[in-house]
Formats: structure tokens, sequence, C-alpha cells
């Protein structure tokens, strides 16, 4: 796995790629962060295309995002 010098710990997770909805409007991957603990991501149709044939493998990923909300039930 290549880090680049900006990415750090904060932001990589591992996982497994569950899976792929490629047919949706808008592609979603489904990744496995731990046992019963999954997030998803919309991705463009051609990631989700070349990511369908992961499903099942380890995978880092990073999280970039300007805003977070957390919600409490």
């Amino acid at each position: 796995m290549k880090i680049d010098i900006w990415d750090t710990a904060y932001n990589i997770l591992k996982g497994k790629v569950k899976r792929v909805d490629i047919n949706a409007e808008e592609p979603e991957v489904i990744l496995e962060i731990a046992p019963g603990v999954e997030i998803s991501s919309f991705v463009s149709r051609d990631l989700a295309w070349m990511l369908s044939k992961s499903v099942g493998k380890e995978t880092y990923f990073t999280i970039d995002a300007s805003d977070i909300i957390i919600a409490v039930d």
C-alpha cells in the first residue's frame, strides 16, 4: 500500500469490500470495517465497476470530509 505524505493514521481505515451496487442511479460501495460495522460511499460508475471485482477482499481507504454530522437517538 502506498501512502502519500499528506495522509495520516487518523483517516486511513482497513476493511473489506462487502457489496457493490453498480446498477443504482448512484453506484454505492459498502465496506465492512468490523464485524457488523459497515460504511457506505457513493462512487463513480467506473470505480464501482473496478471494485465489483474486489468483493470480499481486504482494502485500505481514506475518509476525506469537510463536515461530519453526528446524531444521537
